[in-house]
């Protein structure tokens, strides 16, 4: 049996195992109701990005602003004023910014399957096969979301959010329960 060890500050962990537990269980809860609500959650996603790349987009216009006399100025603010005309997109029109951004993540998930499938046959000999089924699944994916795009920009961000959540609370869940098979060995 392998043991599962974690200590923090010195201290074992697994009297706790409770805790790690309880946040998965928690973090699959929330995936569930956000499964429930993919459009709101979709929306809300857009507006959070858009809150980050605006903030983004102000620290590199005072970046900019900062080195006045460096050569890359009017570079550097041209792409604050940027991240900042888009940030401020996606929080006034979030519906719009998840349609793009939906759009964005599909084309993102082709390319990266279509990597994969170079990267394969450089690494056959190195379990390859499962880049080959990995890239397919991105390439099948981002097919699947455009072929049904604009109307999955309503729901994609939504659902891929709701399987991190609870694929990250299972995890949570089967590590909380480890450390307690731990304990009672």
């Amino acid at each position: 049996m392998t043991m599962v060890r974690l200590e923090i500050n010195g201290k074992d962990q697994a009297e706790n195992w409770w805790l790690f537990a309880l946040l998965g269980a928690g973090l699959v809860l929330l995936g569930m109701f956000v499964l429930g609500h993919l459009t709101a959650a979709t929306i809300a996603s857009a507006i959070v990005f858009g809150i980050v790349v605006l903030i983004g987009g102000a620290i590199q216009i005072a970046h900019a602003f900062s080195l006045r006399g460096w050569g890359g100025f009017l570079f550097s603010l041209g792409l604050g004023v940027l991240y900042a005309i888009f940030g401020l997109v996606l929080i006034l029109n979030p519906v719009a910014g998840s349609f793009a951004l939906t759009l964005v993540f599909a084309a993102l998930l082709i390319a990266s399957g279509i990597m994969r499938f170079v990267l394969a046959w450089r690494y056959w000999p190195l379990l390859g096969w499962m880049l080959v089924v990995s890239g397919a699944v991105g390439v099948l994916a981002g097919l699947v979301i455009l072929s049904g795009w604009p109307a999955t920009g309503l729901w994609v961000l939504g659902l891929v959010l709701a399987i991190d959540l609870i694929m990250h609370g299972i995890w949570w869940l089967v590590f909380g329960f480890a450390l307690r098979a731990d304990r009672s060995a």
